[in-house]
């Protein structure tokens, strides 16, 4: 099969594509024939090298959510799989494929009128935009500030916040046009990248998902009000600096709250039933999936070059 692996860290130009036997399943998986892969921001990360001290290696295959066609399973897999169309969670890696392995207890069916492409553009971010949200403790009537709202988590978390009965959903973007498009996904304030501007925006938020992280994560501590909590669910901007807790110590009286959040706290089952009410709500339009472009699997360099310019409104994916 077709795959695309990590040559060398760095730029994106340290990915290739490569043929290689397609896998097995093994006890507990399941094998996909890919339609589509998402291309996320940690794929991003990981290739860069950033992550390398984590165990990840050269010839690593990036890619974390795939959908497709069941055409195999492991031992103590129900069969029955074969010939379903699943989205698929494939860990941190392993889902840049033609042919991808994934662990039953990690794949949805997808609904009618739910495509491979929207699957896989809904799959994880909206997971990580309502799990953040509730981590943030998050109450209808409270104002909200999303910043880095143009990626996949971003643009779910405007759409949830909005849904949910925020006061206000203000966003940070880059471009009026960005911002226009925004607010028709729900946001009702738009702001620049360093959360200024923004006609009539709120002086202050009780709810910061923060998906950038990154040297200025610190100065958004400034932004919330009293009982504040600000929730990094990414750091696509790369680590805050190590003394950001300061911020926090120096506004001591105003009782603010820093968190971090990853999906992979929360319990399968949890996931599992919000991923399938997403999905339901997106078939029947209820979500609004943002696709910034498909491109063929052969090219990934050139997703990942949209990527680290900062081209991408939404979510890029590949397609096999």
């Amino acid at each position: 099969m077709k795959a695309i692996t990590i040559q060398t860290y760095g730029g994106p130009e340290g990915l290739a594509v490569v043929r290689m036997p397609a896998p097995t399943p093994s006890a507990g998986q399941v094998l996909i024939a890919t339609e589509a892969v998402g291309v996320g921001g940690v794929d991003t990360v990981i290739r860069s090298g950033a992550l390398a001290a984590y165990g990840f290696e050269e010839g690593f295959i990036p890619g974390s959510e795939v959908a497709g066609t069941v055409t195999a399973v492991g031992g103590g897999v129900d069969a029955s799989w074969i010939g379903r169309r699943v989205w698929a969670f494939t860990g941190t890696g392993g889902g840049y494929v033609e042919q991808a392995v994934a662990p039953v207890d990690e794949i949805i069916p997808l609904p009618v009128g739910l495509s491979a492409v929207d699957a896989v553009t809904l799959g994880s971010s909206g997971v990580v935009a309502h799990f953040g949200l509730r981590h943030a403790r998050f109450a209808p009537g409270e104002t909200v500030l999303v910043r880095g709202a143009a990626g996949s988590i971003g643009i779910m978390a405007v759409q949830l916040a909005a849904r949910g009965g925020a006061a206000a959903v203000a966003v940070t973007t880059s471009s009026a046009e960005r911002g226009e498009r925004l607010r028709r996904l729900g946001a009702s304030h738009v702001l620049d990248r360093s959360g200024e501007g923004g006609h009539q925006a709120p002086s202050g938020y009780d709810v910061i998902i923060d998906v950038v992280a990154g040297e200025d994560m610190p100065s958004f501590f400034d932004r919330l009000n009293a009982n504040g909590r600000l929730v990094a669910v990414g750091a696509v901007g790369g680590q805050p600096p190590a003394d950001f807790g300061t911020k926090i110590m120096a506004a001591f009286r105003k009782s603010l709250s820093f968190a971090a959040f990853s999906a992979a706290t929360v319990t399968g089952a949890e996931r599992r039933a919000v991923r399938s009410e997403q999905f339901a709500a997106a078939s029947r339009g209820e979500i609004e999936t943002v696709v910034h472009e498909t491109l063929p699997l052969d090219a990934a360099v050139l997703a990942h070059r949209k990527m680290d310019a900062g081209e991408v409104f939404g979510r890029i994916v590949l397609t096999p």
